[in-house]
């Protein structure tokens, strides 16, 4: 089940949060974790199981991280032991098919027989929800949060059916005593709907639309398209990825607010930046704050000197890129973008001044398309042929040119995308108000906010309910 469906928005959801209303506060946990634990199984009912398990080890084994529990080096060891489980569970079912398909192809070069594989299936969530629970160890380890009260808790923090399976990626010391106690208030629950519309209009309004002209890009091959064509796919995919990502952020802290859970920000208008830095700082926030907290400082962050520094960081985005998905294109997106921080760091003390934006906006936003490339092509051939095409504006039309249909619809869609990706260079920017909290907005603003979520609700859930183009692409992670 996903947010963007009539099941979702039309039954799940009403009867969900009815259920959570309807009871005492005292067992609204416990509603919450029936509700989240269904969402999670009719989607994956194989896995649900090997989910509700590994949590339940979790749980046992961090009982014995707190300080003085046990000594010091056997923490560290029951550390590791919790970490590598999770760590092996995400190895085998997301890497497993990728580490065989290697092997087999080197195999096969030497004249050697294929190993006998059956594929593994991906749970859905499962690089998010790893994330989350390394945290929570983590966390309990290092004495910035405590055990979870009971393992009922702590199971919610994992399957919480706004964040479980598209992120965001919730750090446990950022939400573990809402976990405990938290405040349900008209204003929260009126943003939380505001949040979860806006989020839905993004996804099913724009993200689909500029999805239909992507796919259609990059499923063609790449010497059938003309280079304003190739050009037109990348940016495309730019914003389908954007609006969608960004979309189901704002629909899972609109939800969350719904039951008094406050979610922390995972977009902050990335488009807009003047740097690959700047990018990461405004781009997918609760990955960068993960990568930064867990990986980042643990490898020694920018203590070691600068070698050291540039080499962390390098990893950290090769394993950033390789956690996206198994492949070959995603190692080589992570080590993009850790090329370009790289760069941006050795180069920092020898620019006088930032750029400005007129030059620094387009030259990162190209960069970031180029990355783009690489993350969506189906392998790391296809994105070199693809972006081959990019760069050859002066070569020969392709003899045989690939159909892309790009109608009004489309037109609209990039149009808006535009607006809402680089409006915010324009200070101020028309559309702040919808950002406001309840006691800043004024009596037309809540009104004209009220009116402008409404009309998002009621025209994504008619173009769902009349059309079966509605990708989900998370289904890799």
């Amino acid at each position: 089940m996903v947010f963007s469906s009539i099941t979702f928005l039309f039954v799940f959801l009403p009867v969900a949060l009815a259920a959570y209303y309807a009871c005492p506060i005292r067992h609204r946990n416990a509603v919450a974790l029936a509700a989240s634990l269904f969402f999670y199984a009719w989607g994956a009912p194989r896995f649900v199981l090997v989910l509700v398990a590994s949590s339940l080890l979790d749980y046992v084994l961090s009982r014995e991280l707190p300080a003085g529990r046990r000594p010091e080096r056997a923490r560290r060891w029951i550390l590791g032991l919790a970490v590598a489980l999770n760590v092996s569970l995400l190895l085998y079912f997301k890497y497993a098919n990728f580490f065989v398909d290697n092997l087999n192809a080197w195999l096969g070069r030497f004249g050697a027989g294929e190993i006998a594989w059956t594929a593994v299936a991906l749970p859905i969530g499962i690089s998010f929800f790893t994330f989350q629970k390394v945290s929570y160890l983590a966390d309990v380890y290092r004495g910035t949060a405590q055990v979870a009260r009971n393992a009922a808790d702590y199971l919610l923090y994992v399957v919480l059916f706004p964040q479980l399976i598209a992120g965001p990626i919730v750090r446990y010391h950022d939400v573990a005593q809402q976990l405990i106690r938290r405040e349900h208030t008209r204003e929260r629950f009126f943003t939380g709907i505001l949040r979860f519309c806006q989020g839905l209009g993004k996804k099913v309004l724009v993200a689909n639309a500029m999805a239909e002209v992507a796919d259609a890009a990059f499923g063609a091959a790449p010497g059938s398209l003309a280079c304003g064509w190739a050009w037109l796919g990348a940016v495309a995919y730019a914003f389908q990825i954007y609006f969608d990502f960004s979309g189901y952020s704002d629909m899972a802290i609109g939800l969350g607010r719904l039951m008094g859970i406050e979610f922390l920000e995972n977009f902050n208008r990335p488009y807009v930046s003047r740097s690959i830095t700047e990018f990461w700082r405004r781009w997918h926030i609760s990955l960068s704050n993960f990568m930064r907290e867990y990986l980042y400082v643990p490898l020694g962050g920018n203590r070691k000197g600068a070698a050291r520094t540039y080499l962390n960081l390098w990893l950290v985005f090769l394993v950033s890129g390789f956690w996206h998905g198994a492949a070959w294109n995603f190692v080589a997106w992570g080590a993009y973008h850790g090329f370009f921080l790289c760069l941006d760091k050795l180069t920092k003390n020898a620019r006088t001044a930032r750029a400005p934006a007129w030059v620094g906006v387009p030259v990162t936003f190209v960069l970031v398309l180029f990355s783009w490339v690489l993350f969506r092509a189906d392998s790391l051939a296809h994105a070199v042929a693809y972006a081959g095409r990019m760069l050859a504006p002066f070569g020969a039309a392709p003899e045989t040119a690939a159909a892309i249909e790009f109608g009004w619809r489309h037109q609209a869609a990039l149009l808006a995308a535009v607006v809402l990706c680089f409006g915010p260079a324009v200070k101020p920017h028309p559309f702040d108000f919808m950002r406001l909290e309840p006691a800043q907005a004024s009596l037309g603003q809540a009104v004209a906010r009220f009116a402008v979520a409404l009309g998002l609700l009621v025209w994504s859930a008619a173009t769902l309910a009349t059309s079966s183009f509605n990708p989900f692409i998370y289904f890799r992670f």
